[in-house]
Protein backbone atom coordinates (compact mmCIF):
# COMPACT_ATOMS: atom_id res chain seq x y z
CA UNK A 1 0.00 0.00 0.00
CA UNK A 2 1.35 3.36 -1.17
CA UNK A 3 1.66 5.69 1.67
CA UNK A 4 -0.34 8.87 0.93
CA UNK A 5 -0.32 12.32 1.65
CA UNK A 6 -1.77 14.98 3.45
CA UNK A 7 -5.32 15.42 1.86
CA UNK A 8 -6.17 19.18 0.64
CA UNK A 9 -9.76 18.37 1.65
CA UNK A 10 -11.53 16.76 4.53
CA UNK A 11 -11.46 13.04 3.89
CA UNK A 12 -10.74 9.24 4.69
CA UNK A 13 -7.33 8.16 3.81
CA UNK A 14 -5.76 4.26 4.20
CA UNK A 15 -2.60 3.74 5.73
CA UNK A 16 -0.50 0.76 5.99
CA UNK A 17 -0.01 -0.17 9.74
CA UNK A 18 1.30 -2.49 12.02
CA UNK A 19 -1.64 -5.15 11.51
CA UNK A 20 -2.61 -4.50 8.03
CA UNK A 21 -4.85 -1.38 6.83
CA UNK A 22 -5.88 1.47 8.80
CA UNK A 23 -8.61 3.77 8.40
CA UNK A 24 -8.02 7.52 9.30
CA UNK A 25 -10.02 10.18 8.74
CA UNK A 26 -9.15 14.15 8.53
CA UNK A 27 -11.19 16.89 9.53
CA UNK A 28 -9.90 19.88 7.84
CA UNK A 29 -10.49 23.51 10.23
CA UNK A 30 -13.84 24.97 9.32
CA UNK A 31 -13.43 27.44 6.87
CA UNK A 32 -14.51 30.83 8.85
CA UNK A 33 -11.82 29.96 11.54
CA UNK A 34 -7.81 31.02 11.04
CA UNK A 35 -5.91 27.38 11.06
CA UNK A 36 -3.48 26.77 13.23
CA UNK A 37 -0.16 24.64 12.63
CA UNK A 38 -2.20 22.03 15.15
CA UNK A 39 -3.01 18.41 14.29
CA UNK A 40 -4.97 16.96 16.86
CA UNK A 41 -5.44 13.03 17.04
CA UNK A 42 -8.43 11.84 18.29
CA UNK A 43 -8.79 8.01 19.76
CA UNK A 44 -11.79 6.29 19.93
CA UNK A 45 -13.50 4.02 22.99
CA UNK A 46 -13.28 0.47 23.55
CA UNK A 47 -13.78 -1.66 19.82
CA UNK A 48 -15.13 -4.90 21.31
CA UNK A 49 -18.07 -2.97 22.89
CA UNK A 50 -18.90 -0.67 19.53
CA UNK A 51 -16.38 1.94 19.53
CA UNK A 52 -15.45 3.75 16.77
CA UNK A 53 -14.19 6.81 15.09
CA UNK A 54 -17.30 7.85 14.38
CA UNK A 55 -18.58 7.99 18.15
CA UNK A 56 -20.84 10.69 18.99
CA UNK A 57 -18.54 11.87 22.52
CA UNK A 58 -14.97 11.50 19.53
CA UNK A 59 -17.10 12.99 16.88
CA UNK A 60 -18.09 16.04 19.10
CA UNK A 61 -14.12 16.81 20.58
CA UNK A 62 -13.70 16.86 17.24
CA UNK A 63 -15.60 19.60 16.05
CA UNK A 64 -14.22 21.65 18.96
CA UNK A 65 -11.20 21.35 18.06
CA UNK A 66 -11.89 22.31 14.64
CA UNK A 67 -13.88 25.18 15.69
CA UNK A 68 -10.89 26.56 16.67
CA UNK A 69 -8.48 25.93 13.79
CA UNK A 70 -7.37 22.84 14.98
CA UNK A 71 -6.63 20.33 11.87
CA UNK A 72 -8.37 16.93 13.66
CA UNK A 73 -7.21 13.23 12.74
CA UNK A 74 -9.22 10.43 13.57
CA UNK A 75 -8.55 6.73 13.23
CA UNK A 76 -10.32 3.11 13.73
CA UNK A 77 -8.15 1.13 15.42
CA UNK A 78 -7.41 -2.57 14.43
CA UNK A 79 -10.44 -4.65 13.45
CA UNK A 80 -12.52 -1.57 13.33
CA UNK A 81 -14.08 -0.79 10.50
CA UNK A 82 -12.04 -1.15 7.45
CA UNK A 83 -9.07 -0.96 9.58
CA UNK A 84 -7.27 -4.74 9.33
CA UNK A 85 -6.53 -6.80 12.07
CA UNK A 86 -7.71 -7.55 15.66
CA UNK A 87 -8.15 -6.00 19.17
CA UNK A 88 -5.33 -6.25 20.98
CA UNK A 89 -6.05 -4.98 24.76
CA UNK A 90 -4.49 -1.71 24.45
CA UNK A 91 -1.02 -2.34 23.14
CA UNK A 92 -1.44 -3.23 19.68
CA UNK A 93 -3.84 0.05 19.57
CA UNK A 94 -0.70 1.84 20.98
CA UNK A 95 1.23 0.81 17.50
CA UNK A 96 -1.94 1.70 15.38
CA UNK A 97 -1.48 5.52 17.09
CA UNK A 98 2.08 5.51 16.49
CA UNK A 99 1.94 4.96 12.92
CA UNK A 100 -0.45 7.12 12.74
CA UNK A 101 1.71 9.78 14.56
CA UNK A 102 4.56 9.11 12.46
CA UNK A 103 2.73 9.60 9.45
CA UNK A 104 1.02 13.41 10.38
CA UNK A 105 4.25 14.26 11.78
CA UNK A 106 5.82 13.52 8.06
CA UNK A 107 3.23 14.92 6.52
CA UNK A 108 2.79 18.32 8.54
CA UNK A 109 6.19 19.08 9.84
CA UNK A 110 6.38 22.51 11.68
CA UNK A 111 2.56 21.34 13.27
CA UNK A 112 2.31 20.81 17.08
CA UNK A 113 1.48 17.21 18.04
CA UNK A 114 -1.78 17.01 20.13
CA UNK A 115 -3.27 13.08 21.15
CA UNK A 116 -6.70 12.98 22.88
CA UNK A 117 -9.18 9.91 23.23
CA UNK A 118 -12.31 8.82 25.37
CA UNK A 119 -12.53 5.71 27.67
CA UNK A 120 -10.25 3.02 26.02
CA UNK A 121 -8.78 5.92 23.88
CA UNK A 122 -7.75 8.28 26.56
CA UNK A 123 -6.19 5.12 27.99
CA UNK A 124 -4.34 4.51 24.33
CA UNK A 125 -3.30 8.40 24.12
CA UNK A 126 -1.98 8.40 27.59
CA UNK A 127 -0.12 5.61 27.34
CA UNK A 128 1.87 6.57 24.25
CA UNK A 129 2.89 9.52 25.81
CA UNK A 130 6.14 8.56 26.67
CA UNK A 131 6.92 7.38 23.27
CA UNK A 132 5.09 10.33 21.48
CA UNK A 133 5.82 13.27 23.20
CA UNK A 134 2.76 15.30 22.52
CA UNK A 135 2.47 18.87 22.86
CA UNK A 136 -0.43 18.24 24.57
CA UNK A 137 -3.63 15.73 25.78
CA UNK A 138 -6.61 15.98 25.80
CA UNK A 139 -8.42 12.60 28.13
CA UNK A 140 -12.27 12.43 28.29
CA UNK A 141 -13.84 9.77 31.14
CA UNK A 142 -10.24 7.93 31.09
CA UNK A 143 -10.98 4.58 32.26
CA UNK A 144 -9.37 4.40 35.91
CA UNK A 145 -9.39 1.40 38.39
CA UNK A 146 -10.61 -0.40 34.43
CA UNK A 147 -7.00 -1.25 33.27
CA UNK A 148 -4.15 -0.93 34.37
CA UNK A 149 -2.82 2.45 35.70
CA UNK A 150 0.74 1.73 36.24
CA UNK A 151 2.03 4.62 34.22
CA UNK A 152 5.56 5.03 35.87
CA UNK A 153 7.14 5.18 32.36
CA UNK A 154 4.92 7.67 31.18
CA UNK A 155 4.91 11.37 30.97
CA UNK A 156 2.34 13.08 30.27
CA UNK A 157 2.51 17.01 28.27
CA UNK A 158 2.36 19.92 30.81
CA UNK A 159 -0.89 21.03 28.76
CA UNK A 160 -3.27 18.51 29.58
CA UNK A 161 -6.86 18.15 30.41
CA UNK A 162 -9.38 15.58 31.91
CA UNK A 163 -12.33 15.81 31.65
CA UNK A 164 -14.90 13.35 33.77
CA UNK A 165 -18.81 12.88 34.35
CA UNK A 166 -19.43 13.22 37.57
CA UNK A 167 -22.66 10.97 36.85
CA UNK A 168 -20.24 8.28 35.20
CA UNK A 169 -21.99 4.85 35.81
CA UNK A 170 -19.16 2.77 33.75
CA UNK A 171 -15.76 4.43 35.30
CA UNK A 172 -16.10 5.22 39.03
CA UNK A 173 -15.55 9.29 39.27
CA UNK A 174 -14.56 9.93 42.79
CA UNK A 175 -11.34 7.28 41.45
CA UNK A 176 -10.75 9.70 38.34
CA UNK A 177 -10.07 12.31 41.00
CA UNK A 178 -8.35 10.68 42.92
CA UNK A 179 -5.84 9.74 40.28
CA UNK A 180 -5.73 13.20 39.26
CA UNK A 181 -5.00 14.44 42.30
CA UNK A 182 -2.28 12.10 42.86
CA UNK A 183 -0.05 13.02 39.71
CA UNK A 184 3.19 14.80 40.55
CA UNK A 185 2.08 17.14 38.12
CA UNK A 186 -2.17 17.33 38.15
CA UNK A 187 -4.30 18.19 34.59
CA UNK A 188 -6.51 20.85 34.48
CA UNK A 189 -9.47 18.52 35.89
CA UNK A 190 -13.27 19.73 34.54
CA UNK A 191 -16.03 17.82 36.72
CA UNK A 192 -19.22 17.82 34.51
CA UNK A 193 -22.02 17.83 36.95
CA UNK A 194 -25.11 15.12 35.92
CA UNK A 195 -22.87 13.90 33.09
CA UNK A 196 -22.78 9.69 32.37
CA UNK A 197 -20.05 8.09 30.49
CA UNK A 198 -21.29 8.81 27.17
CA UNK A 199 -22.52 12.44 28.28
CA UNK A 200 -25.90 12.18 26.96
CA UNK A 201 -27.21 15.32 26.88
CA UNK A 202 -23.99 17.38 27.72
CA UNK A 203 -22.35 16.74 23.58
CA UNK A 204 -22.85 20.63 23.50
CA UNK A 205 -21.86 21.41 26.95
CA UNK A 206 -18.28 18.96 26.11
CA UNK A 207 -17.97 21.09 23.34
CA UNK A 208 -17.73 24.02 25.34
CA UNK A 209 -15.42 22.93 27.78
CA UNK A 210 -12.71 21.67 25.01
CA UNK A 211 -13.03 24.81 23.21
CA UNK A 212 -12.35 27.07 26.53
CA UNK A 213 -10.03 25.05 28.18
CA UNK A 214 -7.64 24.63 24.89
CA UNK A 215 -7.77 27.83 23.54
CA UNK A 216 -4.97 29.35 25.13
CA UNK A 217 -2.68 26.37 23.95
CA UNK A 218 -3.18 27.51 20.86
CA UNK A 219 -0.46 29.04 18.76
CA UNK A 220 -0.34 31.55 16.26
CA UNK A 221 -2.13 31.13 13.30
CA UNK A 222 -0.51 29.80 10.07
CA UNK A 223 0.49 32.60 7.60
Amino acid sequence: MDTPTFPAISSTVMLSGPAGALEVAIDLPEAADAARPVVALICHPLSIEGGSMHNKVVTMAARALRELGVTVVRMNFRGVGESAGHYDNGVGEQDDLACVAQWLRAQLPGYQLWLGGFSFGAYVSLRACDALAPAALISIAPPVGRRDWNFEAVNPPDRWLVIMGEADEIVPPQGVFDWVAAQPQPPVLVRMPDTTHFFHRKLIDLRGVIGHEVRHWLPDPTV
